[in-house]
């Protein structure tokens, strides 16, 4: 655009038969000419009637957004009348461009209008289906995993033992210190209450049956699920969210190698190795501390302590410990990987999907814990 003299914007509106022409003259510049109002576009379509209002671009200047704002103008108030109907054929290419970008955005933004204002049963409705949806997935997920454990274990997976082993190392070794502090931890407050409530009956050397069950029984397990929900299965999900962004898990599909096997089953298999292992480290640390407690506090003496300690915990106690312990780490693999391969492809996801992860890990270690426990009083052990 140079800086001459220009003419003016007009259009005239002149009917021919059954359609009607709208004639546009002169320069349509916004910052020089200013902006039709709506006024003019509403008296403009009033004027064309019913029919074809086409649009005459025959004596049009130079033109910006002033030309494009006119014509949607015109277009959404022929759309408010009935029976009108807009020929822009013969409007500049560019500007039918420009027409069907704000066309476009009109529409996103009355479908986003549209969803802020869904009524609660919809959105409860949504929220049920979505949910849903990511039971089947992680059901799938778990199904699969059951189905391929046995496979790759007999060396028939696209799974890399290197990959099993560098995992268990970081998911086991890595984790000796956390779980060491949190299950003594735990050992002691059990130690403390018991011996500040027993003390009162004379019944001190119980403490040994309440630190043995407790920790065997219930929580070495669960403490120790819960830390590697926060160290282990974060790290999962992001580290699988991170190749999501980067689109390496969709290399790996065009060179025919399976994500599952390539990722997600070593990480479960790591898991469910290591976690047994934590599990006895983190019950020789808890009853550890609790007998520290428990000599210190108590007049009791380390043989009578250690005595309880033997005829309170039974084989089965350790067996149920076990079997939680495989089920948490299962759990614990399979939600970091599940939210890991449903992140987005956003640096944003990838936190998103850490804190997803560390979330369903602890709820759903405590919901399963307390299925054991049902589970084993119905059977009475």
């Amino acid at each position: 655009m140079n800086g001459g003299p220009l003419h003016p914007p007009e259009w005239t509106v002149q009917h021919r038969g059954p359609d009607t022409v709208l004639r546009l003259a002169g320069d349509w510049i916004a910052c020089r000419t200013g902006v039709r109002s709506p006024a003019d576009a509403r008296r403009t379509v009033d004027e064309a009637g019913n029919g074809t209002l086409r649009i005459d671009c025959a004596q049009l200047g130079q033109w910006d957004c002033g030309l494009v704002v006119f014509l949607r103008m015109v277009r959404d108030r022929a759309r408010a009348a009935t029976g009108i109907r807009i020929d822009d054929a013969a409007v500049p290419q560019a500007a039918r461009q420009l027409l069907a970008l704000t066309a476009a955005a009109t529409s996103a933004t009355h479908g986003s209008r549209k969803v802020a204002h869904k009524s609660i049963a919809v959105r409860a409705g949504e929220n049920v289906l979505r949910a849903g949806k990511e039971v089947g997935l992680a059901t799938a997920l778990v199904g699969e995993s059951a189905l391929r454990a046995p496979v790759a274990l007999a060396g028939r997976a696209r799974t890399r033992a290197v990959d099993v082993l560098q995992l268990a190392g970081e998911a086991g070794f890595g984790a000796l210190l956390i779980v060491a502090i949190c299950n003594g931890l735990v050992g002691d407050i059990l130690a403390f209450i018991g011996a500040v409530q027993f003390r009162r009956f004379g019944a001190g050397i119980y403490v040994a049956d309440l630190v043995g069950i407790a920790m065997v029984r219930e929580m070495a397990a669960v403490m120790t699920a819960i830390v590697m929900a926060g160290r282990t299965g974060g790290a999962y999900a992001a580290h699988i969210a991170t190749m999501q962004g980067n689109e390496e898990i969709d290399a790996l599909k065009t060179f025919g190698i399976p994500p599952f096997d390539f990722l997600v089953l070593p990480r479960v298999l790591a898991l469910v190795t290591m976690m047994p292992l934590l599990y006895l480290y983190g019950c020789a640390v808890g009853l550890l501390g609790g007998y520290v407690v428990g000599i210190a506090t108590l007049n009791i003496t380390s043989s009578a302590f250690l005595v309880e300690l033997q005829e309170a915990v039974a084989g089965r106690q350790f067996a149920i410990g076990l079997v939680k312990s495989l089920a948490f780490g299962a759990l614990v693999a399979l939600a970091g990987c599940h939210i890991g391969l449903r992140a987005g492809r956003s640096a944003a996801e990838v936190g998103r999907a850490a804190t997803s992860a560390v979330v369903a890990g602890i709820i759903g270690v405590i919901a399963l814990d307390a299925l054991f426990t049902a589970c084993t009083n119905a059977m009475g052990i």
